[in-house]
């Protein structure tokens, strides 16, 4: 999925003291139907809470992690029952399709985007669960078998890091060594999870259920700064009463959070006042500054980050396409005799639900299709060297495309980008399972197929779970779901749809000028005051995210830092899964309290 900007790789497991090789003495058991079973449930579980995330803070937490740990949990459950203790090589499964889960569920992104638009009068285009559960699993399936033939060259020739996969093949390791190197971190994991969990209830419990007469202890949602500036409440400056945003920030670090907070400060505190009083912006509330002027110098920033890093990699980028034609298959691969003709079948029922279902042209989803292909040689380069999957920016590099394929056609803008966005992401992730496989010894075509359950299984949970929630909290608005990578996906769209010219000067201006101290800072993270500067990817992101979610991520990364300082033992432990729980149990308990609101 799409990831805040690279953070110094840190392994979960104590970094006082390496893992110890293994040498079990149990059978290699692996594609069991008990890891099967609990695959199919962690990747509901992940692309349900992962969606829910990803439309509450941008983005989703070190999902391959993440699931590491529940279905270390689970499968462990089912063999204390059974007698038969869990292996990794199970476990890795189950992770597996946790992450390829994740990558489905990120795409909730685009139909966020697409009900923006739509509130805007720009788009009519609405998808039915069946759509949205056929489209995201056509698409993610595609990529995972367009990404079989590349495992060679990225994992085995070019051996790239990809230190997601890296983390989570380390993690299924230190867990694997018994109760007494997994208990602790199991045990930081469920105490984030219930302490978030029992949060959210108190803080969102009783509206949700007022239909069921039960009573809580009410806990406000957000606190407003207004201590800082008046009118903080409008805005939404301030700070969440939860630790999903604390748990995120814990994990991206000191340098990312900065920079968010920088975002909104300059964006919430600083911009209303002249905006409002000039008379450029109508109303101080947090939509109308935020679709008039704001959004636009946040995407110009996270654009032009966002390409200006993919060409400083340009070498990278052209060794992705060298060597490929001496990469065979090898032993332990999912076999080409069912990639071929598994890529024409879903190829052909992709072109055809587009077509019947959403009115793209049969043409341009060959075009996509092909693109997509580029787009994923060079995501997973970047991926495996930077741990930064570049999906967003590539999606704004296909809307560019199509913007000149179909001039001012936002339907078609916003499909195609999607569905190469899709097929892309999910193919990138697959090396990050294709790495943890490798660190822990598994088979490569079991981890292809355990791709194949879990993104259905994502996409099932996304159709299902995304109505829940924007029925009872909403996308956009005052008091919506922010989705910020939704809003700039929305907003370069129409954007491309407009034209420039139909921005208010002011803003045009604030654009250009972001763009320009997009590329410049870019540029300098290359060099040694790189660490010193604010990301402009963060920057953006956190303009687009209302400072109450911003606030606790900045507290967060400052949180972590300090943390590794003062005890780098503890914090290699435990920060992971407990921010993990953090982010997890709050999801959780928003889809519940959502199911239980719109059902009841």
């Amino acid at each position: 999925m799409a990831s805040p900007p690279p953070t110094p790789f840190r392994s979960p497991a104590d970094p006082t003291a390496a893992v110890a090789p293994l040498a079990p003495t149990e059978p290699h058991r692996e594609l069991t139907l008990r890891a099967v079973l609990v695959a199919v449930l962690v990747a509901a579980l992940m692309g349900a809470s992962d969606s829910t995330v990803v439309l509450r803070i941008g983005y989703g937490p070190n999902i391959s992690v993440v699931s590491a740990f529940f279905g270390f949990i689970l499968i462990g459950i089912i063999g204390l029952v059974t007698g038969k203790r869990a292996t990794r090589w199970e476990n890795n499964l189950v992770q597996t399709a946790g992450t390829a889960a994740g990558q489905a569920s990120f795409m909730v992104v685009w139909l966020a985007a697409v009900d923006m638009l739509e509130q805007k009068g720009l788009l009519h285009l609405t998808l039915s669960r069946v759509q949205v559960f056929l489209w995201l699993s056509l698409a993610g399936m595609l990529g995972v078998l367009l990404a079989v033939p590349l495992r060679r060259h990225y994992i085995d020739e070019e051996d790239l890091r990809f230190a997601d996969g890296t983390a989570a093949g380390e993690t299924l390791l230190v867990l694997d060594q018994g109760a007494r190197e997994a208990g602790p971190r199991v045990a930081a994991l469920g105490i984030g999870t219930l302490v978030s969990g029992l949060i959210a209830l108190l803080r969102d419990g009783e509206a949700a259920l007022s239909a069921l007469k039960l009573r809580f202890l009410q806990l406000p949602g957000e606190l407003s700064f207004r201590f800082l500036v008046p009118f903080a409440d409008k805005v939404r400056f301030g700070t969440e009463v939860g630790v999903l945003s604390l748990g995120a920030g814990l994990l991206i670090g000191l340098r990312i959070g900065l920079s968010m907070l920088l975002g909104s400060v300059l964006a919430w505190v600083i911009a209303p006042g002249p905006l409002v009083s000039s008379g450029i912006v109508a109303e101080l509330s947090f939509t109308k500054l935020l679709q008039t002027w704001i959004m636009w110098p946040a995407t110009g920033l996270m654009v032009a980050g966002g390409v200006t890093a993919l060409a400083l990699k340009w070498r990278s980028i052209a060794r992705s396409f060298r060597g490929l034609g001496r990469s065979g298959g090898a032993a332990g691969d999912f076999p080409m005799r069912l990639v071929v003709p598994g890529v024409l079948v879903l190829a052909v029922a992709l072109a055809v639900l587009q077509y019947v279902s959403l009115g793209f042209p049969l043409w341009l989803t060959v075009v996509s299709l092909l693109l997509s292909v580029l787009l994923m040689m060079v995501g997973i380069r970047v991926l495996g060297e930077t741990n930064w999957a570049p999906i967003s920016a590539m999606a704004n590099v296909m809307q560019a495309v199509f913007a000149v394929l179909a001039p001012g056609h936002v339907p078609i803008n916003m499909v195609g980008s999607g569905m190469s966005g899709s097929i892309a992401a999910n193919g990138e992730h697959l090396m990050q399972d294709f790495r943890a496989g490798k660190i822990v010894g598994s088979t490569n075509r079991n981890l292809t197929i355990l791709q194949l359950v879990g993104v259905p299984s994502g996409a099932f949970a996304v159709a299902v779970c995304y109505p829940l929630v924007k029925a009872r909290y909403g996308i956009g608005g005052e008091h919506g779901l922010t989705s910020p990578i939704s809003q700039k996906w929305a907003g370069f769209a129409e954007l491309l749809s407009r034209g420039v010219g139909a921005l208010p000067p002011s803003a045009l201006w604030a654009l250009g000028l972001a763009v320009v101290l997009g590329v410049v800072l870019t540029l300098l993270e290359a060099t040694r005051l790189g660490r010193f500067l604010p990301s402009p990817t963060a920057l953006g992101m956190g303009m687009l995210i209302p400072g109450y979610a911003v606030v606790p991520m900045a507290l967060g990364g400052a949180v972590q830092h300090l943390w590794s300082k003062l005890s780098p033992r503890t914090e290699g432990r435990y920060c992971t899964p407990l921010a993990s729980g953090f982010i997890i149990g709050e999801a959780l308990v928003i889809l519940a309290l959502a199911f239980v609101a719109v059902v009841g």
